[in-house]
């Protein structure tokens, strides 16, 4: 849905040269024109407007002096640096424009009529006089000439034996006569110039000649291949014109066509069978086809009209349309009327062979034409919600307009088509009323639509896809307010204005009754910009008249002009890519530079083809996109692979090369934060991207809702809602309070509807109230209610953008569901419980613990409503909805625990149970007395608390079965609350509490139970198990045990403590237990406390213990621990050292990158994004395990495979994080150390061992400083970061998840995180001993 919009135009008028031009070439590395005449070869610069070289072939003799020689064809040969040009006569001249030599490299003595070279320009062709084809090579060395007219067919002759041919068909009562056609009079146009045409396929590999055969006088057209062989002959085709062009792409080759009543321009295969066509908006004899000529990328096809003579036309035109085609539809683009006498006659056209769009015409009058389009969708502004989202597609005199916000039709439908009494050439919207459009056409008339009440249907529009006989259209179509010609001030000729075809270009409607417009000097690189201002009269109301108010002169070529429909800023962009601002409302109507936010000029890198204002940040900026895909925002360019962008509503949309569609919000954007993520230097989150099909371009986005239009490479549409859009249109509507919009919005597009709670939950819950009125279904809430979890669907599903700063306020105690639950019951049963009384009890289901108790009775309580109120629901429809969400049995269990059977038998009737199941069972239940049934009911049920309560309330005669419960169950400490402590069945479960706990090894807990139940025997024997010898002593003696039992007990405690490394309390145990001191002190000196051994050797005057006992174990203890830091520091540096290498091994290797696309390939086209859902079967690997024989061999294994998984062998997969590992223990292992390594220097320096001390200071001291350093080393910031999670959300492919899946699998699991967090140093710790310093 584009349109050919003009970019610029280059006019060289009144070129100083002799005769009269022919022909022309164009010089691309140049930028020169190089014209034939009758006289010679002109080279002109149309940009300097100078002739740069003239060049007579009359003087050498190669053309005549009286002016009747004729130049066929001109080629500039690029490897040569020379020009190669043939004339009728016959000769072959290469002419070098450097040093003007001439040279004949060949002649044909019949003559020439046609030179073509092969698009590589390694093979030339001559069309003779004597209807001969010459193939040359590029040094002019003949390789064959072939006769023009060929019997055959040719290499490519079908194969045939007659079936399904017209002559064996059935025909009916026509007859058998109809089985042989017609034959049509075949012969030549009347106009036909009879001359052969030639045309190249764009790879040189085949070419095309159009001749007038012999024999039929018809014309028919042959191909060739390189090696000169014929390779097949067109169909008999009447009517056939000469103009011929093959399509560069290959497909296809374009000629003409007269019918009996139109004329077309039809396509041929390169098997000359005829291949589709299209109509020329011309009657039959009208016009006659002078030539056809594709641009270089094949999109636009150029055709040359001209006028027949006719008796009644004294004025006689030609015209040059471009046609482009789109979903199998042609449309005509642009129209360029032209005059056929004096000055303004077309002599040839051509193409650009660079730049696609640009077309060169030559005129009679010595005057060279250039004009530049591009690509543009013509949308209105999108500055409000009543702007219907219009765009508009020129075809022809008709102009389709598409209402996207109400109608999606594919082109080339549309909603509805304005009739222009002239082929069109520019729409534009208004800037301040988007519906409003106006439409230029060739004749360079205005023609005004506008939306309105006008009741009576205007005749120039006609609805498309929208209309129908019986249907009322919902629909406001344009009328036509008026159609204006423009009226200049100065009058120029006319034949002038003629040359100039589209004399207006950028067309801008800025007020209702002001447009502007550019128009370019003749004589200087000038632009003027043109107010063109309605003109008020009453005379007549349907034509009016535009007068040049006022108008302003730009220095430069103006290719671009753009206005901003909130803002009214209007910019202007020059060729050299400068921007300026055009102050069109101040009285000076000044042009000024268009500044950035430093004051600093913007300029364009490269000139942009589309150019949009927008405000991002609070600052107003240019956008601008050229036709190679590089996209800037002021004089920066952000991106270098944009294939379109739209900006609309505080948004800014881009489609991409890697074919995705990124949403941006601009109200709290700045520039660095676009380009970042235009660049791709960090994750686009799922809210801003989202994958399209390949070669999707922006058509237009609906204001202020969320659809974004987009149409595919073969012209079809898609409508998409952009996740982006969608949230933030969402967001809004939330902060409107308009609940039920933003409801129906979520549910079409499944957008979680926990986000209505969680975008501001303060004013949700202070507005439940109008949501339930808004909503006021009772379907809708209940769909509401199923989805609430208790996740906080902003930090997970949908983040704010990052360019908002959002406040969300959650409740402390994390309770949504139940605050949610609670607050929309509330106001639901306050507005009317009846009607909402399936969500209400929808309310107790869905809480974090479901009130299924609460629900049964309120079930019960409907037993009382009305038969004949509409609104209540009755019981049975309350319980049949209740077992579409809680499960019969659990339902039925709850019901049950109500202990009221009456509610039971009503659950158990609307379930699928059987009978004979549950009335036995109910009915024993009934017969049992009232305690002991409830006992029942809760065993069944499981709830063992409640049943020991009721079981306990039974008597004396149920103990043995309640101690049988207790002890199935555990539920000692529930069952010591029940019996008062003096009481028997108190010291019975107390007994049993405390053997339960021996046998699960808790000796403490069960000492402290039978201690406390009287039982002080069993009290000792697990006190002394756990080695609780403080507890163990105070039960013997309350024993009253003998000295000797109470020293020998001591001994067993003490051995028990050292087993637990508890020396210190072992050597207290046996000093004052046992008083065996002199043991106690070696326990001292063995567990390293040196000062308590000291103090008892003191106490007990035993000082011969130091020399023998005490100073031996410092001394050992010493060396100990110097090898032990040896050992360490060796470890931590080897470990060290191999970390460094691992890490510079992984960033060599190549890594595992997480792609947004698929790779390229035919089937690339056939994921969508419904394919980026990941199996949870490798993710729930390790926990699905749930065979019971062999969960306890497999447990096992997991756990060995947990102790090995980090492997310190080099190469191992998981070698780096076994290495941090290592280093860790290492590091913390020495800490550990300080408190010991500072005791044992105080006493090594009381017994003099200075030497002893100072060693183990100074290693110890250097160990810990080694470590210190290589700690920032070891434990960077970013390996802190490494660890990474599957790239999910909408963005997401099959091949995405799964790469990503991959490579997470590769790195560190979510529970092995804290292994990159660096063990903790304390620096400040007081360890050192300041006497050895």
């Amino acid at each position: 849905m584009r349109n050919l919009k003009l970019h610029r135009t280059l006019e060289f008028r009144d070129i100083q040269a002799p005769g009269k031009p022919q022909c022309f070439c164009l010089r691309a590395e140049q930028g020169t024109v190089l014209i034939g005449s009758e006289r010679g070869l002109t080279e002109v610069d149309p940009v300097r407007r100078e002739v740069k070289t003239e060049i007579s072939l009359v003087a050498e003799g190669f053309l005549p002096e009286d002016g009747s020689g004729c130049i066929v064809g001109i080629q500039d040969l690029l490897d040569q640096e020379s020009v190669c040009v043939a004339t009728a006569s016959g000769d072959v001249i290469v002419c070098n424009l450097s040093t003007q030599q001439l040279e004949c490299v060949g002649s044909v003595a019949s003559g020439i009529s046609v030179m073509s070279w092969s698009p590589d320009q390694e093979l030339l062709l001559l069309a003779t006089a004597q209807q001969t084809l010459i193939m040359m090579t590029k040094d002019f060395e003949v390789i064959a000439e072939e006769q023009i007219h060929q019997d055959d067919f040719g290499e490519g002759k079908f194969v045939t034996v007659g079936w399904g041919s017209k002559q064996t068909q059935f025909h009916g009562s026509e007859g058998r006569p109809t089985a042989f056609p017609v034959q049509l009079p075949e012969n030549a146009l009347p106009w036909d110039d009879r001359r052969p045409h030639i045309t190249w396929r764009g790879d040189g590999q085949y070419f095309a000649v159009s001749v007038v055969c012999r024999q039929t006088e018809a014309r028919k057209i042959r191909v060739w291949n390189r090696e000169f062989a014929l390779q097949s002959t067109s169909e008999s085709v009447p009517g056939l014109g000469p103009a011929l062009a093959w399509k560069p792409s290959g497909s296809l080759i374009a000629s003409t066509q007269d019918k009996p009543n139109q004329q077309d321009v039809v396509f041929f295969e390169k098997n000359g069978l005829l291949h589709g066509h299209f109509t020329l908006p011309f009657l039959k004899d009208e016009v006659k086809v002078n030539d056809l000529l594709w641009n270089a990328d094949s999109s636009v096809l150029a055709i040359w009209l001209e006028d027949l003579p006719k008796e009644d036309s004294s004025t006689l035109k030609s015209y040059v349309q471009l046609w482009t085609v789109g979903n199998y539809h042609w449309y005509l683009k642009q129209s360029l009327p032209f005059s056929t006498t004096g000055k303004n006659q077309i002599v040839s056209l051509l193409w650009d062979p660079v730049t696609p769009c640009r077309l060169h015409v030559l005129c009679t009058g010595w005057r060279y034409l250039c004009c530049d389009w591009h690509w543009t969708t013509d949308r209105s502004s999108g500055n409000s919600a009543n702007d219907l989202a219009n765009v508009a597609v020129i075809d022809g005199n008709r102009v389709l307009v598409t209402v996207f916000r109400q109608t999606v039709v594919p082109p080339p439908m549309c909603t509805y088509r304005l009739l222009i009494p002239h082929p069109v050439n520019q729409v534009i919207f208004s800037a301040h009323l988007g519906n409003d459009l106006a439409v230029l056409d060739a004749s360079n008339q205005i023609s005004v639509y506008k939306c309105g009440d006008k009741p009576n249907m205007d005749s120039t529009v006609k609805l498309g896809a929208v209309g129908g006989n019986g249907f009322k259209v919902p629909l406001t179509t344009p009328h036509l307010e008026k159609r204006y010609s423009i009226q200049f001030g100065n009058n120029e000729e006319e034949e002038e204005e003629e040359v100039n075809a589209l004399q207006l270009s950028f067309l801008t409607w800025v007020e209702d009754d002001t447009f502007l417009a550019i128009s370019y000097s003749h004589s200087s690189s000038q632009s003027i910009i043109h107010h063109l201002t309605v003109t008020h009269s009453e005379v007549d109301e349907e034509q009016g008249q535009l007068d040049v108010s006022s108008s302003v002169t730009v220095d430069g070529v103006v290719i671009g002009l753009c206005c901003c429909s909130k803002t009214k800023s209007l910019a202007v962009q020059l060729a050299d890519g400068q921007v300026l601002k055009y102050l069109w409302e101040s009285p000076s109507l000044a042009v000024e530079p268009w500044k950035n936010s430093e004051g600093i000029p913007v300029r364009f890198v490269h000139p942009c083809t589309q150019m949009e204002v927008a405000t991002i940040g609070g600052e107003e900026c240019v956008l601008g996109l050229t036709d190679r895909c590089r996209f800037f925002i002021n004089d920066t360019e952000v991106a270098s692979n944009i294939t379109s962008f739209a900006v609309c509503d505080d948004f800014l949309l881009v489609t991409t090369h890697s074919h995705t569609c990124q949403v941006f919000s601009l109200s709290g954007a700045s520039l660095k934060m676009l380009q970042a993520a235009l660049s791709g230097s960090h994750e686009a989150s799922g809210e801003i991207l989202r994958k399209v099909e390949r070669g999707s371009r922006i058509v237009t986005v609906v204001p202020q809702d969320t659809k974004l239009i987009l149409q595919m490479p073969r012209g079809n549409l898609e409508v998409v809602h952009h996740r982006a859009l969608v949230l933030a249109q969402i967001r809004k509507w939330l902060d409107k309070l308009m609940f039920k919009e933003a409801f129906e919005c979520m549910r079409k597009l499944r957008i979680n509807l926990n986000l209505i709670h969680d975008h501001n939950p303060k004013v949700f819950l202070e507005n439940v109230e109008t949501f339930v009125k808004q909503i006021d279904s009772v379907n809708h809430i209940n769909l509401f209610f199923t989805e609430l979890r208790e996740e906080d669907v902003t930090k997970t599903m949908y983040p704010p953008p990052i360019t908002k700063s959002v406040q969300v306020s959650t409740h402390p105690d994390g309770k949504k569901l139940d605050l949610i639950c609670d607050a929309m019951r509330a106001a639901m049963e306050a507005i009317n419980p009846r009607k909402f009384c399936l969500s209400i009890l929808t309310s107790h289901v869905k809480k974090t613990t479901p009130e299924l108790e609460i629900v049964l009775q309120k079930v019960q309580e409907l037993q009382g409503n009305l038969p004949f109120d509409p609104e209540s629901v009755s019981v049975e429809e309350a319980l049949k909805y209740l077992l579409l969400l809680v499960d019969v049995n659990e339902l039925f269990n709850h019901s049950l625990g109500t202990y009221d059977f009456n509610l039971v038998l009503m659950v158990a009737e609307k379930s699928q149970k059987d009978p004979k199941e549950y009335l036995p069972f109910l009915n024993t239940l009934k017969k049992m007395e009232t305690n002991y049934q409830r006992f029942t009911i809760d065993k069944y049920l499981k709830r063992y608390e409640k049943a020991l309560g009721h079981l306990s309330k039974c008597g004396p005669e149920y103990f043995t079965e309640c101690l049988n419960l207790i002890k199935d169950k555990n539920l000692y400490k529930e069952a010591l609350k029940l019996y008062r402590p003096d009481s028997p069945q108190y010291q019975a479960v107390s007994m049993a509490y405390g053997e339960h706990l021996m046998q699960e090894h808790l000796y403490e807990p069960a000492g402290l139970v039978f201690a406390r139940c009287g039982a002080q025997e069993k009290a000792l024997e697990a006190f002394l198990a756990c080695g609780s010898w403080q507890q163990a002593l105070c039960v013997a003696a309350q024993l009253q045990m003998s000295k000797d039992k109470v020293a020998g007990l001591a001994r067993t405690l003490a051995g028990k403590l050292v087993e637990q490394r508890k020396h210190s309390e072992a050597a207290t145990v046996l000093e004052q237990y046992a008083q065996d001191y002199e043991e106690a002190v070696l326990l001292l000196l063995e567990g390293s406390a040196w000062e308590e051994a000291l103090r008892l050797v003191y106490k007990y005057d035993r000082v011969d213990i130091i020399e023998t006992s005490v100073k031996p174990s410092i001394l050992e203890a010493q060396k100990n621990y110097m090898d032990f830091l040896d050992s360490e520091t060796a470890t931590f540096i080897r470990h060290k050292n191999r970390l460094q290498v691992v890490r510079a091994l992984r960033r060599q290797a190549p890594q595992v990158h997480v792609d947004h696309e698929v790779a390229h390939g035919p089937e690339s086209d056939l994921f969508s994004e419904t394919s980026s859902i990941m199996s949870g079967s490798e993710m729930s690997g390790r926990y699905s395990h749930s065979n019971s024989r062999i969960s306890a061999r497999s447990s096992k294994n997991r756990r060995k495979a947990e102790r090995k998984k980090h492997s310190l062998k080099e190469g191992s997969p998981l070698e780096g994080l076994a290495l941090l590992e290592a280093l860790s223990e290492v590091v913390q292992s020495v800490e550990k150390l300080k408190d010991e390594v500072r005791a044992i220097l105080k006493v090594l320096f009381l017994f003099e061992f200075e030497e002893q001390a100072k060693e183990l200071q100074r290693a110890f001291e250097s160990t810990l400083q080694l470590m210190e350093r290589a700690v920032p080393e070891i434990w960077t910031p970013a390996g802190q970061q490494s660890s990474t999670t599957p790239v999910l959300g909408p963005s997401s492919t099959a091949n995405s998840i799964t790469a990503s899946y991959q490579q997470q699998k590769t790195c560190v699991p979510a529970l092995d995180a804290g292994v990159y967090m660096p063990p903790k140093m304390d620096p400040r710790s007081q360890w050192k001993l300041s006497l050895l310093e």
